[in-house]
């Protein structure tokens, strides 16, 4: 980036003056530097939700909502979820270029060498109650791996850093896959190192000890691509609270904790599993479809359909295209029954209103990744409380590398947002005999 340009900031009731640097980005909007506009003129800015203000410099993803653009270190999503696989997006964002064959194979070796956990580890699972969201176990024991690789961490070396993505990367599958079977009472299942990424989590999830299973290839093959395309999405709530939590220096595997702390919530991960309940919701009212996209419709109706539009992309969600292949796909070749196959159609009812539809088309209320992903996981037969649980194990290397990146930055500061206040002042202490 570039700062040739500037900006000049008048106080109109005092008269003073300050100019500000303005930087031209490789891609995306100018930025406006206002590190001195406290120390100039005394003023803080205002920006709930961080809408307009750019917490930090990456060279990882960009993002552009008007355009429906998405590149993760300058290679267009469509090209990576048609090519590429989840590990070798994996390696592309650590590393900041692709990698050979050999240099693939050897990540890749390095990470299935990685997928088991500490036994010890292990019997943390005993400590969670059956009905325990599967996301608080994650958020548990992935903060827990800080107690296991400590004393011999440098955050401050660049190979040590490398060493917990491996780790991070490596072993989200098996604590993921061990929270789903904890919460169903079924016996534990370790990795295999015969078995791809995303088999090895399908093994993990659905194998029984009393019979060979062995991964349909069509599900793994939706599953990495779901991974590839939540792997990274810029400085969403998540990934700013890794950095905010990172930038005080702490554990890695804590700050990522705090990361999936808050992509627990339904505002964020969460959406797809929202998604399903409104399909349940749905179904279960007895109500024609037209009903509830009446409903949407309504402005002075709360009502709202889950799975469409998007808070930054104003366009059609880039990865919604690419998952919806895949989604229909996957809905031909399998044979859904019961319940599950009236939630589908129900699904494809909705989704056939949002692209015909002139109030949706006109709003670019379009079928999110959210709204397809949700529906290809019900196929899969993964339950709902495990929807953002794979969201969570997806996104697990681009926190790690934006992470790194900050940790490698040379303007890195502890983070520490300014307020608004609007609360008392100046109130004297009263004795509480004369309250």
């Amino acid at each position: 980036m570039s700062n040739e340009e500037t900006v000049t900031i008048t106080d109109n009731s005092t008269g003073k003056q300050v100019t500000l640097p303005l930087y031209k980005p490789t891609a995306g909007p100018k930025v406006i530097d206002i590190g001195s506009l406290y120390k100039e003129l005394g003023y803080f800015t205002y920006d709930p939700g961080f809408m307009s203000t750019a917490s930090c410099s990456s060279a990882i993803t960009f993002l552009d909502g008007g355009k429906g653009v998405l590149q993760y270190r300058g290679y267009p999503i469509e090209q990576l979820a048609e090519q590429s696989s989840y590990l070798e997006v994996c390696y592309l964002l650590l590393n900041n270029r692709l990698p050979n064959s050999n240099e693939l194979d050897q990540f890749t070796n390095t990470i299935t060498r990685h997928t088991m956990l500490h036994e010890a580890m292990i019997r943390f699972y005993s400590g969670f109650r059956r009905d325990a969201h599967p996301m608080a176990i994650m958020v548990g024991c992935v903060g827990a791996l800080s107690a296991f690789y400590h004393d011999h961490m440098d955050i401050h070396n660049e190979e040590h850093r490398m060493i917990t993505a491996y780790r991070l990367v490596a072993k989200m599958p098996t604590i993921a896959a061990l929270s789903y079977r904890h919460a169903n009472g079924k016996p534990f299942v370790y990795p295999r190192n015969s078995l791809s990424y995303t088999e090895n989590f399908l093994h993990m999830m659905f194998s029984m000890p009393t019979e060979e299973y062995v991964p349909d290839p069509l599900l793994a093959k939706a599953l990495d691509l779901i991974m590839i395309l939540h792997a990274d999405h810029e400085q969403n709530a998540s990934t700013s609270t890794v950095r905010l939590a990172g930038s005080s220096d702490a554990n890695p595997f804590a700050a990522v904790a705090s990361g999936i702390a808050a992509l627990w919530g339904p505002a964020h991960g969460g959406a797809n599993e929202a998604v399903i309940r409104m399909l349940i919701d749905i179904n279960q009212s007895g109500k024609p479809l037209q009903a509830f996209v009446d409903r949407a419709k309504d402005k002075n109706d709360p009502f709202r359909l889950m799975g469409f539009g998007h808070r930054v992309y104003k366009n059609y969600d880039p990865r919604a295209k690419l998952v919806r292949e895949v989604c229909h796909k996957l809905l031909k070749d399998m044979e859904a029954t019961g319940e599950q196959q009236k939630l589908l159609e129900t699904a494809m009812a909705l989704e056939k209103v949002a692209l015909e539809d002139d109030y949706f088309v006109e709003r670019n209320l379009y079928p999110n990744v959210d709204f397809y992903s949700g529906i290809i996981f019900l196929a899969m037969g993964i339950p709902m409380n495990m929807f953002t649980v794979i969201f969570a194990m997806a996104r697990t290397i681009g926190w790690i590398t934006q992470w790194i990146e900050m940790m490698s930055d040379s303007e890195l500061k502890i983070g520490r947002p300014r307020q608004l206040y609007n609360g008392a002042i100046d109130l004297d202490y009263v004795p509480i005999d004369k309250r």
